[in-house]
Parts: C-alpha cells; sequence; structure tokens
C-alpha cells in the first residue's frame, strides 16, 4: 500500500509532497518564548521554503515527577497557543491527556496529537477521531511498528481518514531508546503519511532520576537517516537555550543549529527523490 496523502489545511503531507517539518518547545514556558520561538522557526522556514506546523505543550501530563514543569494548563495554554497561531498565521499541533481537554482544545489546534503512552486507550482516542481533526498518532515506545494499524483502524472506524503516525523510539532496556528504521516502511504501508521524531528518540526517560534524560548531539544524525529512509515529515523540539529549558532540555535542540541541519535534511530528501 502507498502512502496517502493528507493535508493540513494547505500542508500537504505525505506521498509525492515535500519533506515538512513539525518544531517547537516540548512546552509553553510563558508567552514571550513561545512567540519568540514561533516567531523564529516561521521566519527561518519561510526562508528555506519548507512547510512548518508548530507545536507546543500547554500541560505535560506525563512528566517523570510530581515536581516537573507541566506548563500553563489548558485555558492558559489554549489562549496563548491561539494568539501566537492568529499574530503569526502558522498552524498549530498539541498533545491533549484527557478527554475533558478534547473539546476545548480542537477549536484551536490544527492537528490533535495522542500522546505515546495514551495511543492504546480505545475510548480517548474515538474521542479525538471525533472531532474530525487531523490525528497525530505518537507510536508508543512499547509497540512493534505492525501494531499501529490498530490504533488506524480506530481512528477511521469514525469516519476520520486524516491520520498521522510518528515514531520516537522503542524501549529496548532501561532508560534508552532505539530506533529500528524498518519501522517506516511498515507503518507507511498502512497508507499513512509517517513522521520521525528526531528529538523524543533521543531521548533518555527517566535517565536523570526524577527526570528524562537526553543526547539532544544524536538527533541530526537520526533525522537525517529517517529522511534517507523516506519518512514524511521530521519533528524536533526546539529552543532557544535547551540547557535553561523547563521541559526535555536535555533532548531539544539549539534554534541556531536549525538552519545547518534542515538544510541537510533538504538535500537528502532531494537526493533520494
Amino acid at each position: 500500500m502507498k502512502t496517502a496523502n493528507s493535508k493540513i489545511n494547505d500542508i500537504p503531507i505525505g506521498l509525492n509532497s515535500p519533506l515538512s517539518l513539525i518544531m517547537g518547545p516540548c512546552v509553553i514556558e510563558n508567552y514571550e518564548i513561545t512567540y519568540d520561538i514561533a516567531a523564529f522557526l516561521k521566519k527561518l522556514t519561510n526562508k528555506l521554503d519548507i512547510p512548518f506546523v508548530f507545536k507546543a505543550s500547554y500541560d505535560k501530563a506525563n512528566r517523570t515527577s510530581i515536581n516537573s514543569f507541566r506548563g500553563p494548563g489548558l485555558n492558559k495554554g489554549l489562549d496563548i497557543l491561539a494568539a501566537i497561531k492568529k499574530e503569526l498565521d502558522i498552524k498549530i499541533i498539541s498533545d491533549v491527556h484527557r478527554i475533558k481537554d478534547i473539546e476545548a482544545s480542537s477549536l484551536v489546534l490544527d492537528i490533535i496529537q495522542i500522546p505515546a503512552f495514551l495511543c492504546r486507550q480505545t475510548d480517548f482516542i474515538l474521542e479525538v477521531a471525533r472531532t474530525g481533526k487531523p490525528v497525530n498518532i505518537k507510536k508508543g515506545q512499547f509497540l512493534a511498528p505492525w501494531d499501529i494499524i490498530n490504533i488506524v483502524e480506530k481512528i477511521k472506524s469514525t469516519g476520520n481518514h486524516q491520520v498521522m503516525i510518528t515514531e520516537r523510539g522503542t524501549t529496548f532496556g532501561y532508560n534508552n531508546l532505539v530506533v529500528d528504521f524498518r519501522g517506516i516502511k511498515i507503518m507507511q504501508d498502512t497508507g499513512c503519511p509517517v513522521i520521525f521524531d528526531a528529538t523524543h528518540s533521543v531521548q533518555l526517560p527517566g535517565g536523570a532520576g526524577a527526570s528524562s534524560g537526553g543526547q539532544r548531539e544524536f538527533a541530526p544524525v537520526l533525522a537525517s537517516a529517517a529522511v534517507a529512509a523516506g519518512v514524511d515529515t521530521v519533528f524536533m523540539e526546539v529552543h532557544p537555550d535547551p540547557d535553561k529549558a523547563l521541559c526535555d532540555g536535555p533532548n531539544s535542540l539549539k534554534l541556531e543549529s536549525l538552519e545547518k541541519l534542515i538544510t541537510r535534511l533538504q538535500a537528502i530528501r532531494k537526493a533520494i527523490s
């Protein structure tokens, strides 16, 4: 089965479409820094002529510690995302963790993301799908690539066929993730576009004791390999100063490093086209 085309408003994703990007900070820290990151990314992606969706979470409900920073919460977070979306005229994706948040989130988000830890929660998945919004499934670290078809079928059972799948590594041992690039082709055979999450794939879950660690230096390597393997979109969490980020800093990329990396990814995509 060939990969189908999805279209997020005016952004095509999938077969014969240009490489596209999903980028942004792990979590909304405040309005100012979130706006500045989004504005930087829009300017850069316009310069490089590459489609872009902005990602930031209003609530990270799956943190390692009770003391971990989670974000501003549903109402304030969605207000921030809605304002940035309008001011910069960009598309927005964020993850939703609770059924009661789905309706409000669907009024702001262009794509609703199902977190990896919730990818088998049938009732939650069905409620997200019934919004009619495009759905991005984060493949659980505990799933084989071929298991994803069951989640796709749950979403499509509602009549929603706007489905994307994100690979973000698989757990084979304590505090580590490994990427099997065969999974990109296997998941594309579902007919859905496949996204590669380059920064969560270098995360070390719980590796810092009360928080996750990460090896951001390997994210460009994995992103390049994923594009060479034919992935449709690359997902990267980014920050102006990752060492000071309030969430997922160890696996986030510096804004200043992105132009060189994106240019490389575009060259790889062109070479295999």
